[in-house]
This record gives structure tokens, sequence and C-alpha cells, in this order.
């Protein structure tokens, strides 16, 4: 899992400090609003060449990772 999210980085300066994928300016949140809109992760491959499986899998487990110390009201 720890390998997964070392390809998630902030840095500053780049898309407003939100998480990206691998220091490219592909946000987190890009591929995790496609992946709810029912996007396939082989058109997100598609559409982004740069991106590998494991990117997207990095993206669900950030996510995941950063629910866990939410607590969501209706």
């Amino acid at each position: 899992m720890n390998s997964l999210l070392s390809r998630i980085t902030q840095i500053p300066g780049q898309c407003g400090g939100r998480p990206c994928i691998r220091g490219m300016r592909i946000r987190v949140s890009d591929i995790l609003e496609m992946l709810a809109e029912n996007v396939s992760t082989s058109e997100i491959l598609e559409d982004f060449p740069d991106l590998e499986i494991a990117d997207i899998q990095a993206c669900l487990v950030f996510a995941a990772r950063r629910t866990d110390f939410l607590q969501l009201t209706a």
C-alpha cells in the first residue's frame, strides 16, 4: 500500500498544492471524479497515456485513507 501512496505527490504551486499523480499535473480528484462518473480505467488510461493502472489504484487508496479520518454527516 505504501508504494502506491508514494505515487501521490503534493507540490506547492502545482495545481494549487492539490494531490497529483507522480508530480504530473493530473490531480487525484480528477481521476476520482472520472471513476465516479463511470469512466472505465481503460478509458482513463487511453485519455492519459502517461498514467499506469497503479496510479489509479493509488488514487483510490489515497481517497480511502483520507475518508478514514473524516466523520460524514447526513
